[in-house]
């Protein structure tokens, strides 16, 4: 219906002698506050009082006079307060978009407003040194939901693993494991100072000893150690993902990058263009050219470059891909940094509009008022999977969505372990299954021999119910375009309540046959749309609970 509405909107503005300058780069529209505004509101006239030298409800009055608009679409348009047009939708409207749900049913919400479009989300991104720890769990479900969105509007997604198996972490990772080894065969060896301390080394030390015995104790290599540690870490890794319902489509390694040369040519080639230079053995980047207070290494004087480098060279290996739009998912701790790979893109002549970036805020895991304190490197850490132990995968994904991205979010773990409709997992829930339970009753008891008179249904709880049904494929657009999953979770909430009214005002059963097989087809339609947006979060919509 927006699109419509800019549609008819945009050719009433012809009548205006307006420059591309003062024209209106997009026309809004907005949902009002209040039900008895309409459905639908614009603020175009207030926008070209400027342009237009006018009274903003002179301006509306002059749109509204030349809209062309359908009634059985639009029942009535009004000019508010200042300027404000409103916009009433047509019951017919509403009962042939009612009858549009239930014919498209699972594929209801879907647009192909990005058709075409060829993007990569990269997310998770841990390096193969431990498990994936509820530090790493906003991350992965944050990516994978934005992928499902961007997906529903129609773009071709990728979802991709980037990942580093060298350096100095994997060379501890590989002491640790070979430490352990050692001393689950009874050799008096010191476990490296800065070594990785969790359970999982043991575990490793453990296999290695199944598969080699005793073979690699006067090994000074670390590196089957490290291989070992590396194979059987992203194994409960990909598990782990598998688990929370996320398919990789591409692990990329880092290695690579060395390996083509992409890193040598990027150093080239700020240097061609006068934006490197070597400085106390190290080389620099220019990023003051850029806006930033000073420049910043990127080869150190040892010879190991900063991450900032491989990253950049990644970066432009993904755009070299042909991808329109490459998204990442970053914590907190990229804030200052990211800016120097979107320098680098720059200065390496790509479009840095391109690559876009959603940074996260960092999660808290509160257990009776304490939170745990998490590090991959010590054994007080909480995995991925010790935490879907506990509440499910489900509500697991869910917590980890239900907040904007840029808020902090605390995981309360009594919350998630409610069973009941106080837990916001199982109120989306138990309103699918309720639903279908309802429909299980109608079927046994009634067997209808014709189509739907829709148009029986009058009250205003099943209109509003409609309205909101019809709201879903704008929401996913929304939430997609903004990368806040969380929009939709609310617009979610808000279909559960309007549903709830309807069933408590509104009987199914009892009534006049032609009444409970409308009424019957609403419900199957809500349990739809519920059932899609549940879906997109990655989270079941079970027939009962």
């Amino acid at each position: 219906m927006k699109d419509y509405l800019r549609s008819i909107i945009s050719d009433s503005l012809k009548q205006f002698d307006l420059s591309d300058e003062d024209r209106p780069k997009e026309i809004e529209i907005e949902k009002p506050n209040q039900p008895d505004h309409g459905d639908a509101a614009t603020n175009i006239a207030m926008m070209l009082a400027r342009p237009l030298r006018n009274n903003p409800r002179k301006i509306a009055e002059q749109i509204v006079e030349n809209l062309d608009y359908d009634p059985k679409r639009i029942a009535e348009v009004e000019i508010a307060g200042p300027g404000f047009i409103n916009f009433r939708y047509a019951d017919t409207y509403l009962y042939d978009e009612l009858a549009e749900i239930l014919l498209l049913a699972t594929d209801f919400g879907k647009t192909n407003h990005r058709e075409g479009q060829k993007l990569q989300v990269e997310f998770v991104s841990a390096n193969p040194t431990g498990p994936l720890t509820v530090g790493h769990g906003r991350n992965a479900v944050l990516g994978d939901t934005i992928a499902r969105l961007l997906e529903w509007t129609g773009a071709k997604v990728d979802r991709e693993y980037y990942f580093n198996n060298a350096g100095r972490q994997m060379r501890v990772l590989g002491e640790s494991v070979r430490a352990r080894y050692l001393q689950e065969l009874g050799k008096d060896v010191e476990f490296p100072e800065d070594g990785y301390q969790g359970e999982y080394i043991k575990e490793i030390a453990a296999a290695l000893i199944e598969e080699q015995d005793d073979a690699l104790v006067d090994s000074e290599d670390v590196t089957p150690f490290k291989d070992k540690a590396e194979a059987l870490i992203f194994e409960e890794i990909q598990k782990t993902l598998n688990r929370m319902n996320i398919k990789m489509d591409r692990f990329f390694n880092e290695r690579e990058l060395y390996e083509d040369g992409s890193i040598d040519r990027a150093v080239e080639t700020f240097r061609e263009k006068g934006l490197a230079y070597e400085k106390e053995g190290a080389t620099w980047f220019k990023t003051s050219e850029f806006g930033k207070d000073k420049d910043t290494v990127l080869i150190k004087s040892t010879g190991e470059p900063t991450y900032r480098m491989p990253d950049i060279a990644y970066h432009a290996n993904k755009l070299d891909r042909g991808y329109d739009q490459c998204i990442d998912i970053f914590g907190a701790d990229h804030i200052a940094t990211y800016p120097d790979v979107m320098s680098g893109i720059e200065a390496l002549g790509y479009d840095p509009s391109k690559i876009d970036v959603v940074v996260y805020q960092f999660v808290t895991l509160v257990n009776k008022g304490k939170p745990f304190k998490m590090s991959t490197r010590k054994a007080n850490f909480v995995t991925l999977d010790e935490l879907m132990d506990e509440v499910g995968s489900d509500i697991t994904r869910f917590f980890f969505l239900m907040r904007d991205p840029n808020t902090h979010l605390e995981f309360d773990i009594a919350e998630a372990k409610e069973e009941g409709e106080k837990n916001p997992v199982f109120y989306l829930q138990y309103a699918h299954a309720r639903i279908k339970s309802i429909l299980r009753k109608v079927e046994e008891e009634y067997s209808f021999e014709s189509e739907p008179n829709l148009e029986v249904l009058t009250h205003p709880a099943e209109i509003q119910l409609v309205k909101t049904m019809i709201r879903f494929p704008e929401m996913i657009e929304s939430a997609a375009e903004a990368r806040e999953p969380h929009r939709l979770i609310n617009y979610l909430n808000d279909l559960a309540s309007d549903f709830t009214t309807f069933y408590h005002d509104c009987r199914i059963l009892g009534e006049a046959e032609e009444l409970v097989q409308a009424r019957a087809d609403l419900a199957k339609a809500v349990a739809q749309v519920l059932a899609n947006g549940l879906g997109i979060l990655g989270i079941s919509a079970p027939d009962q609970m």
